[in-house]
């Protein structure tokens, strides 16, 4: 009996595996990516409002601490700051919003003086953060 010579197979690289590993991936780091949001201000605890919605824009959040520190995005500054740090903010990005997250233990009476200080700044649009009415 005469044995054939020893051939070795050569060597494969198989596509499939590799496409699903990479679609895998993308749908990880998208939805991943999807999941991170981007909160500006300080914490504090916000009333709650029914009618309260979200809306993706550029956002100059003014935080009024519980302790009454203020803050434009997350740097503290004092209130007569305020007006000088929204006016370069808002030459740079006209449109933006700003946002009053003012605590809901101070008087709202500083929250209001807030909403003056970004109207002399030149804001057109004002809102107040509020907490979501949970759903049921």
């Amino acid at each position: 009996m005469k044995l054939s010579a020893y051939q070795p197979k050569k060597a494969r690289i198989e596509i499939v595996p590799m496409i699903d590993t990479i679609f895998f991936l993308l749908v990880f780091f998208m939805m991943a990516s999807l999941a991170m949001t981007t909160a500006k201000g300080m914490p504090v605890n916000l009333p709650k409002a029914s009618a309260a919605t979200e809306r993706p824009v550029c956002k100059i959040v003014l935080t009024l601490t519980p302790t009454g520190n203020y803050y434009v995005d997350k740097q503290q500054v004092d209130f007569q700051q305020i007006r000088d740090c929204l006016k370069s903010r808002l030459t740079d990005n006209p449109g933006a919003v700003v946002v009053i997250n003012c605590d809901k233990s101070q008087n709202w009476e500083r929250g209001i003086q807030l909403a003056d200080e970004a109207k002399r700044a030149g804001a057109k649009y004002l809102t107040i953060a509020t907490e979501p009415k949970p759903m049921p």
